[in-house]
């Protein structure tokens, strides 16, 4: 990996898009270090280092903000809304007939569904936004913190109104800068964003395990740490590896005096087709209730206190049992939008190829069908096991719930990094093409 960045650098073309990835990287940090008017700065990082935050509601956007939620800096909410829309819209597309209708289009079609995301990001912006605003003047942001309430001095309406508005906008800039890294620079923008987000938060999070050990000043579970989450690293990157290679072969033709086709290649079927989705959709879908609750002029009443107690709480066990049923599902459906066994049959069978042993047509779909099921399975299990024994690992033994090393910290870092890296090596390759003419 180490060697493919080195040749990067050394590419004229690819070093342009490495060095406006990384100065977008750089504003983009900036950005979430950055408070908004109305919020008493001090007070914010007096509740900060107590280290009293409420895990179970901000946790999840505040990783995904790289710690830029709990500071109410103009990038608090981080790519949230947009990953928020972007499931949506996702789910709309199998439902409504006009979607799919786009997105069978081709690129004209697409570029209107990300219009259509575009809008709904904003939308939420604002409706995840004044959620935080109002949570920060109760003073639920910081759980046990004795200035929490001083956080928002000014709880006029036109002050709400100035933060909810800057909060927007900075979720606005944040999409603009991910889109801007898609076209001009290496990755997509928003997976390179979610990717910095989640690392920007381990030194401290690491430093803060290594201050709060108590074995040889901290080190040893500082070195434990590390440890774990290499072993966790490595197996990431096997499984997200690993993949079922069905054969394809293409039959001869005779075109004239020529002679077309006869080669053999493969179908590969990853063993995680979904990749690091399933997670995000299950995480996203846990924090709408509590958001709900937020909202609530009653949060006394029953039902909110149990979503407050269940589903907010990520140690307890209904929402251990529910996010790892929802990885299950998600994982699942997402392969069955992603992935059709008919279609690629159909091009097969018009390209005269077809799977050994297997007919061509409806019987090759079946067969495509039967081992993605089969391999989508472990695939599922693996991304919810790796999502929740972290967690519930370190519940055990009483340790902090903001475990730097994660499952679906791991799992974003891991995927996204390899990803990248494949992106790279494949623009070196079209660079450094060594034929008959070199």
């Amino acid at each position: 990996m180490l060697t493919a960045f080195a040749r990067a650098f050394k590419t004229p073309d690819l070093r342009k898009k490495l060095l406006f990835t990384l100065a977008i990287i750089v504003v983009y940090r900036i950005g979430t270090h950055i408070p908004i008017p109305g919020v008493d700065y001090s007070a914010v990082q007096v509740c900060i280092d107590q280290a009293s935050t409420n895990t179970g509601l901000f946790g999840l956007v505040n990783m995904f903000s790289g710690g830029a939620l709990l500071q109410i800096t103009i990038f608090a909410l981080g790519i949230m809304p947009y990953i928020t829309a972007s499931i949506i819209l996702q789910l709309l597309t199998v439902v409504i007939p006009r979607l799919e209708a786009l997105k069978k289009e081709g690129q004209a079609g697409t570029a209107k569904i990300t219009q259509y995301t575009r809008y709904l990001t904003v939308a939420l912006a604002i409706l995840q936004g004044t959620g935080l605003v109002a949570t920060a003047r109760s003073g639920a942001l910081f759980q046990g913190c004795q200035v929490s309430s001083q956080i928002v001095p000014d709880q006029s309406i036109f002050t709400t109104i100035t933060m909810v508005i800057t909060m927007t906008a900075g979720t606005a800039v944040v999409m603009w800068l991910g889109e801007l890294i898609t076209d001009r620079g290496i990755g997509n923008g928003m997976s390179i964003l979610m990717f910095i987000s989640i690392a920007a938060t381990f030194p401290s999070a690491l430093w803060a395990i290594k201050q709060q050990g108590s074995l040889a000043g901290g080190w040893i579970e500082f070195g434990t740490v590390i440890a774990v989450g290499l072993v966790m690293v490595g197996l990431v990157v096997f499984v997200e590896q690993a993949q079922r290679r069905i054969p394809v072969q293409y039959a001869k033709r005779m075109i004239g005096r020529r002679s077309y086709g006869g080669t053999s290649t493969y179908i590969p079927l990853k063993v995680n087709q979904a990749g690091v989705i399933p997670v995000i959709f299950a995480s996203s879908l846990l924090y709408i209730p509590a958001l709900i609750v937020q909202f609530s002029n009653n949060q006394e009443s029953g039902w909110a206190t149990w979503v407050t107690k269940n589903l907010a709480d990520t140690g307890a066990p209904v929402h251990v049992a529910l996010y790892f049923f929802l990885i299950v599902f998600f994982a699942f459906f997402y392969v069955a939008i992603s992935f059709n066994p008919e279609e690629v049959a159909d091009n097969m069978k018009k390209y005269g190829g077809f799977i050994p042993g297997i007919r061509a047509g409806r019987p090759t779909a079946e067969y495509l069908s039967y081992v993605l099921n089969r391999i989508t399975w472990p695939g599922s299990l693996y991304l919810g096991l790796i999502a929740l024994v972290p967690t519930m690992a370190l519940a055990g033994f009483g340790a902090n719930q903001n475990f730097p090393f994660g499952g679906t910290s791991i799992l974003i870092i891991v995927g996204v990094g390899l990803e990248t890296v494949k992106q790279i090596e494949s623009q070196l390759q079209q660079r450094n093409y060594e034929g008959f003419l070199r």
